[in-house]
């Protein structure tokens, strides 16, 4: 059964307490790995591996007369663990990791690269391009940027396009009008979840660009009983009518009187 984030938390605070001071990577480095996944209630063996051979990175090592070429951690299509000593450049741990992505298959490349040196750690999710480093110590405050290990989907909140945000106001206004000129009840909210779906629909080329825009500027006039609301007040009447009777009162308006 999976752990709660309270359970992670109280097991990160005891995880991090276990590991201050540690220093030395060769003989601890990968001790730490497998109690890192243990946090959050994964046994790092059924998923990642130590010291994964990667072909070609260990040819372009050994061709600059050092040794490498073997990943520290490796998780299929999930994750590239670096480790280094306590005090290593974590930049070059990263840039590291990276050399390695030439010699792994496309479909087993990872979304995420931690690199540590036991008293920092830094996450990189090169899917949204952001990169987060804290000191160990501080692991239980932000041991959501790890959920992924455990199987929690990350949810990343981002700013929602002006646009956007004008057109909602736009679309309150239109309510807003329609609502202060008689209209209203389950009629005006079917209205606006169909005009709401035509902004859409023209979006998502479901209509042809601006089809709903020209249908509605070309075939419609506006209604005499709320000439400020003009054509959005024929929309609403036609979309609140039973079709034919639409047709039948749509005809007379539209019709001028014959006078004899």
């Amino acid at each position: 059964m999976p752990l709660s984030l309270n359970e992670i938390k109280d097991r990160s605070l005891a995880f991090s307490r276990e590991w201050e001071g540690a220093r030395a990577e060769r003989a601890e480095a990968q001790t730490f790995w497998n109690e890192f996944f243990n946090v959050f209630g994964i046994s790092r063996r059924r998923l990642a591996s130590f010291e994964e051979p990667v072909r070609r990175a260990r040819t372009r090592f050994e061709a600059k007369g050092g040794g490498g070429g073997f990943i520290d951690l490796f998780w299929r299509r999930v994750l590239i663990a670096e480790h280094k000593s306590l005090g290593r450049d974590l930049d070059s741990a990263y840039k590291q990791a990276l050399e390695y992505f030439e010699g792994i298959a496309e479909g087993d490349l990872p979304r995420y690269v931690i690199v540590s040196d036991f008293a920092r750690i830094r996450l990189y999710d090169l899917d949204a391009d952001t990169r987060a480093e804290l000191p160990l110590k501080d692991l239980y405050k932000h041991i959501k940027l790890f959920g992924f290990i455990a199987g929690y989907a990350t949810q990343r909140i981002t700013p929602q396009d002006p646009v956007n945000i004008k057109a909602a106001e736009r679309m309150g206004k239109l309510h807003d009008r329609l609502r202060s000129a008689g209209y209203g009840g389950r009629v005006l909210e079917v209205l606006m979840v169909r005009l709401l779906f035509c902004l859409f629909a023209e979006e998502t080329t479901l209509f042809e660009p601006r089809g709903s825009h020209s249908a509605t500027s070309s075939r419609t006039t506006p209604v005499k009983t709320a000439p400020t609301l003009g054509r959005s007040s024929l929309i609403y009447f036609r979309c609140s009518t039973p079709p034919k009777t639409a047709a039948r009162r749509t005809s007379t308006r539209s019709t001028p009187r014959s006078h004899t």
